[in-house]
């Protein structure tokens, strides 16, 4: 009987984990020179016609969580965002996100939306900086 308590608290802690980024390349919070593209990896594979993703420049003074709200509100092909519009709309563990080509020194937020495997909208940002 000792296995039923420990089956559903297993069931019910797989059931509440969200999805996550488990890694980004460039690394959050590094400085390099301009990238080509950011690479995010997940800790499980999403459904990406279901996800948003941003790369946007921060302006002065602007707080990383202000950039990536700003940045997801924006449609997939404004000027703003650094990102060029994604075409991928499968069930991916890791996705490559193409820059515009020579970007100018400064910080920049990568910002996400992405439906965890449970139903539940999970968003999150990281910054890097090009030198």
């Amino acid at each position: 009987m000792r296995a039923i308590p420990f089956l559903l608290a297993l069931i019910l802690g797989t059931a509440s984990a969200h999805t996550a980024i488990a890694s980004m390349t460039p690394a959050a919070e590094s400085t390099v020179n301009a990238p080509k593209e950011v690479v995010l990896k997940f800790s499980e594979p999403i459904e990406l016609r279901f996800s948003t993703f941003r790369v946007m420049a921060l302006g002065t003074g602007m707080k990383p969580e202000d950039g990536a709200k700003t940045a997801l509100a924006l449609k997939a092909d404004a000027s703003e965002l650094a990102n060029l519009p994604l075409t991928a709309r499968n069930l991916a563990a890791q996705l490559r996100i193409p820059l515009k080509p020579d970007l100018k020194a400064g910080k920049y937020v990568v910002a996400w939306k992405i439906l965890s495997e449970d139903g539940h909208p999970v968003t999150g940002q990281n910054v890097f900086t090009v030198k």
